[in-house]
């Protein structure tokens, strides 16, 4: 099935233009005069995973997501929001409704989105949403060390740089403070950041019950725009939440970013892994 064929099944109407707006992403027009997204997945769950995220991140408007129009096991199909420039004032509006999404909260660290798949996908990465007890157990077990075992199979990593994460993941409990699970958009890259002319919308969700500090980090990771506009508007959202961020924040970056910078690794190769090997030195010292 092709992306035309994908929206007359799974949303109906005549297709009149389909063009690719990147990778397997296609712009679709209708004779309504109306524009879709079709996406189609990269693996098996990967459209039920994004559907459920964008769901539920989009539960209660804290940020806007766009609506999903349908979806089967291989394509998906969604709102088209036109983009629009960033702004300060979008920033601002961003940071403080993302420190709000995050306090509606989750049932558990690792919790899939309400009926979405525990075997979901970031990028062209799978990921495994598993509820934990706790959050440094499900970073250590679904966010750190999957990788950095498949980095050892493919010979980025030796055994000793190998225990070195091993050593990290014991020690979680101490490097992040406790907090309960929030709700995440999980690849908060500034590609998903998407500005519209009406604000920010969230796209491409990893989502599950993660620890907000995550977001934060993957926003700085790749760099995005009006980025510490929106990392001071968050952090004074969370304050008049009554949820502050806890003191140290900026320093436990690294910490957060080496799932990404794993995942990356084993997709992509070397570069990521040294960066990896260097945030997990840093978390230690």
């Amino acid at each position: 099935m092709n992306a035309r064929e994908a929206v007359e099944r799974l949303y109906g109407g005549e297709v009149t233009g389909v063009r690719r707006a990147g990778g397997a992403i296609f712009l679709v027009s209708l004779a309504s005069g109306e524009a879709v997204i079709a996406k189609e997945g990269v693996g098996p769950g990967a459209t039920a995973a994004e559907a459920a995220g964008l769901r539920w991140l989009g539960e209660h408007g804290d940020l806007p997501t766009p609506r999903v129009h349908g979806h089967d096991d291989q394509w998906l199909v969604m709102q088209y929001v036109p983009p629009g420039p960033p702004t300060p004032e979008a920033a601002e509006a961003f940071g403080r409704n993302l420190a709000a999404l995050h306090q509606r909260g989750a049932e558990a660290f690792g919790c899939p989105p309400p009926g979405g798949p525990a075997d979901a996908w970031m990028g062209v990465a799978p990921m495994r949403n598993e509820a934990s007890p706790d959050w440094p157990t499900f970073y250590a077990r679904h966010r750190v060390l999957p990788y950095v075992r498949d980095c050892v199979d493919q010979g980025l990593f030796t055994q000793d740089e190998a225990a070195l994460f091993e050593k990290l993941c014991d020690r979680l409990g101490d490097l992040a403070p406790a907090e309960p699970p929030a709700r995440i958009h999980g690849d908060l890259w500034s590609g998903n950041v998407h500005w519209a002319a009406d604000g920010v919308w969230l796209i491409d969700p990893a989502a599950h019950g993660g620890h907000r500090e995550g977001d934060l980090a993957m926003l700085q990771l790749f760099g995005t725009s009006q980025l510490q506009t929106i990392l001071g508007a968050y952090a004074e959202g969370a304050q008049d939440q009554g949820v502050p961020l806890a003191d140290g924040w900026r320093d436990r970056v690294p910490l957060h970013q080496l799932f990404p910078l794993l995942m990356h690794a084993a997709v992509f190769g070397g570069g990521y892994a040294r960066q990896a090997l260097s945030a997990a030195r840093a978390c230690l010292r």
